[in-house]
């Protein structure tokens, strides 16, 4: 029986690239293929994979919320994320979220085949690399408010689109953002969005 998998990256070129790569192996059969996050869900209730194969940066949701929407309404499918954003905070928000395997898009094909298997073993598969860092980085000191207040700013809100998207007042705002640039040791928002991005805690 091969292991049914679905692919979720916005990129067509790099998602033809992995289904041809992951289908010239004899136990793998690429069944879905989805180039949007709130694809994912559908396509695996329709399709059954066994392992989704999922990028984190895509359109209408990201690999993450993906990730937790898939576990919920499809518990049989299990999660890889595979992405060119090997960043400590997408790693723990993703394991958190419910995903069996993290790995880079830079990976060998022969490594990403046998991540899948292993995956689909019912193991937790996670670049050894990225492991490593988020033991010492990993952890986000940010409050779920400072990222939603983060996330809207980075979106080019001003304070009073921000407090008016997320219902708080314009102080508020202020306050959270203050934090925010003190928990990342930055001086401006902007440094602190940068810096909160990079690091994967939005």
């Amino acid at each position: 029986m091969s292991i049914r998998l679905m692919l979720a990256d916005d990129q067509a070129l790099v998602r033809g690239a992995l289904a041809a790569l992951l289908d010239l192996e004899s136990d793998l059969e690429v069944v879905a293929e989805v180039g949007r996050g709130d694809e994912v869900v559908a396509a695996a209730a329709r399709h059954l994979p066994d392992v989704a194969l999922l990028d984190v940066e895509m359109p209408g949701l990201d690999g993450i919320a993906a990730t937790a929407a898939l576990r919920r309404a499809v518990p049989s499918c299990r999660v890889m994320i595979v992405t060119t954003f090997g960043r400590p905070g997408y790693l723990r928000r993703a394991l958190d979220a419910g995903a069996d395997g993290f790995v880079v898009k830079d990976t060998p094909a022969r490594q990403l085949a046998d991540a899948v298997r292993r995956v689909h073993m019912g193991l937790r598969v996670v670049d050894p690399t990225l492991a490593t860092e988020t033991l010492t980085d990993g952890v986000s000191p940010l409050t779920a408010r400072e990222r939603d207040v983060l996330r809207e700013a980075a979106a080019g809100g001003t304070a009073a689109r921000v407090a008016a998207a997320l219902h708080l007042s314009e102080g508020t705002v202020r306050n959270h953002l203050s934090s925010a640039i003190g928990k990342t040791g930055t001086t401006t928002r902007a440094e602190a969005i940068r810096v909160a991005e990079s690091r994967g805690w939005l």
